[in-house]
């Protein structure tokens, strides 16, 4: 017999009525998506954006001979006033300005709106570091936070503070009074190293500035250095006619010896037993802030402390 070919049959796949459904609608779904993508992307592309700046800070450098190094400085200066383009303003020089120059500037600037009205307008003088144990320290100390030498070697360089003070008053102010619209009120601010170096510079050089601002003193320093020299130099009944604000946080976390919260304490308790004259004090504390929050209450605090009678026009 011969064989003969047979054709074979076509195989048929039976697809449930269901999952074709479900096919096409995810090919439906990706064309939607797609469109939808394409639609918003065009969208975009057709609107105006732009990138929210805040006011633009202007950076000097200043070549110090008494630090004998360039030193950056940032200011931030109030919008000229088309009305009173003579109009001159208050200076707050702020230390760690790498820190809190950017948030005292909105603070001034927001304080100072025509709709709040709480403060004048202010130049704010931000001082950059360099080396801030050697520039904000009083004396030269290698005793840390625990009473114990450093053996990092960091504090070898501390002691500073004078000549970090005398940059300040014979190049910084007079190199800001000569270039911005300023008049005479000056403040001085810091926190930590910077408040001790605020509290020594009012000790020291009590004239250079109106008004005082020392945000968490690092009083541990140098065995109570300046609790000490605060008793010595302020002489009871005597005249300070000063705008002083101080304050401290919860910086030693519960732990005890509390030695930041103490050390404020004494100070504070030092401040009130002499009865000076003409100084207007205030010190707070803040339970629930830390050394590096307590900053952005404080000195917000400090403001209208200082600026509390300031007459609204």
């Amino acid at each position: 017999m011969t064989r003969l070919d047979v054709m074979q049959k076509p195989e048929y796949h039976y697809i449930c009525p269901f999952k074709l459904y479900q096919m096409t609608l995810t090919k439906y779904s990706l064309r939607c998506l797609a469109m939808l993508l394409l639609f918003v992307a065009l969208q975009a592309k057709s609107q105006n954006s732009e990138t929210y700046k805040y006011p633009p800070n202007k950076v000097l450098t200043i070549h110090s001979k008494v630090l004998n190094e360039d030193r950056k400085i940032y200011i931030h200066c109030p919008k000229p006033d088309s009305g009173d383009l003579d109009k001159r303003f208050a200076v707050l020089y702020i230390m760690d300005a790498d820190n809190h120059f950017e948030l005292l500037a909105q603070y001034v600037d927001y304080l100072s709106r025509p709709d709040v009205l709480a403060i004048p307008e202010i130049i704010v003088v931000g001082i950059c570091n360099t080396d801030r144990r050697r520039d904000l320290t009083p004396t030269q100390s290698i005793i840390n936070y625990l009473g114990k030498p450093d053996s990092s070697n960091r504090l070898k360089a501390s002691g500073g503070n004078e000549n970090f003070l005398q940059f300040i008053r014979t190049e910084l102010i007079p190199a800001i009074d000569e270039n911005y619209k300023t008049e005479s009120y000056k403040i001085f601010a810091g926190h930590s190293f910077g408040g001790l170096s605020s509290i020594n510079c009012m000790l020291t050089h009590p004239d250079m500035f109106d008004a005082y601002v020392a945000v968490s003193p690092s009083f541990y320093w140098d065995n109570q250095y300046l609790l000490k020299l605060t008793d010595k130099k302020l002489k009871k009944g005597s005249a300070l006619k000063k705008i002083f604000f101080y304050s401290d946080g919860n910086e030693d976390g519960g732990s005890s010896p509390a030695y930041f919260h103490t050390n404020l304490l004494e100070f504070d308790s030092l401040i009130t037993s002499k009865s000076l004259i003409g100084l207007t004090y205030m010190y707070k504390y803040y339970p629930t802030e830390t050394h590096m929050t307590e900053p952005v209450v404080a000195y917000f605090d400090a403001l209208r402390f200082i600026f509390k009678d300031w007459e609204k026009h």
